[in-house]
């Protein structure tokens, strides 16, 4: 929850790619972020995995006019619409792309090499069939706010209270990475996005960090079992409003084409 997910910045520069506002260069290096490349497998009519240039033009030319984010987790296929074989890898992966307009969604499969500090990360897209259907559970901008702003309230107080989420090493280490690589990130949703979306994603990021560290800190002052219990419980809708509010702040951009309002 810290940064962007993969599927994120595909969804964000493509939208902004199919949308005009920037170059396919400016969109590739932008998706690809610190890894070292990535890749498009079973894309209709190419007979083997294709770079992202070429994937996105080809997308386009399949009638792709945007391009939304997934991120499911166990109980919970926020984003998807089926079929049931993509929903079960889009699980795996626990991202996905679905476009809009082609009845075709990216699943991603990540591929690490080399010592730690020097990881050569490579990805794989998966291109497979999905059905045109609206996305299940995914609130607009305006719900996602409201329940953020409400989430971090609340889950500040229990795990202030179970003395989790405290002060410390760890936790001012984990805030200065967050602070940092939010600096770096400014520009994660691409030109074209609204500024709500912006926020809201910001804010995503704020409640993701606090998860973070709750979990990192191992179990604080949460030492008993029913103790340790109420800091998962209140973690648990907290994770789920967060990822629901990515999702929402990463659709913006669809959102919005779909109302009329660009």
């Amino acid at each position: 929850m810290l940064s962007e997910p993969r599927s994120g910045r595909l969804a964000a520069w493509g939208n902004a790619l199919l949308a005009g506002l920037v170059s396919p260069d400016d969109a590739v290096l932008a998706i690809v972020g610190e890894d070292a490349v990535h890749r498009v497998a079973g894309l209709p009519g190419e007979p083997g995995p294709v770079g992202l240039t070429l994937a996105l033009g080809r997308l386009r030319a399949l009638g792709v006019t945007g391009l939304r984010v997934a991120l499911p987790a166990p109980g919970h296929p926020l984003g998807l619409s089926g079929p049931p074989e993509f929903n079960a890898r889009a699980l795996d992966a626990q991202e996905a792309v679905v476009c809009r307009g082609a009845g075709l969604g990216l699943v991603p499969e990540v591929y690490e090499a080399g010592p730690e500090g020097d990881v050569h990360v490579e990805v794989v897209w998966h291109c497979l069939p999905v059905r045109e259907a609206p996305p299940a559970d995914v609130p607009s901008l305006g719900e996602a706010e409201r329940e953020l702003a409400e989430a971090l309230r609340e889950a500040t107080e229990v795990l202030s209270r179970l003395d989790v989420a405290g002060s410390g090493p760890v936790a001012e280490a984990a805030v200065d990475a967050y602070r940092a690589r939010a600096e770096r990130g400014r520009e994660v949703l691409a030109p074209g996005y609204p500024p709500r979306a912006v926020r809201v994603l910001e804010l995503a990021q704020r409640v993701g960090l606090l998860i973070s560290v709750a979990y990192e800190n191992g179990h604080g002052g949460a030492v008993s079992a029913s103790e340790m219990g109420a800091r998962a419980e209140a973690l648990r809708p907290v994770e789920r409003t967060a990822r629901r509010a990515q999702v929402a702040a990463f659709n913006a951009f669809v959102e919005e084409r779909e109302r009329g309002v660009r």
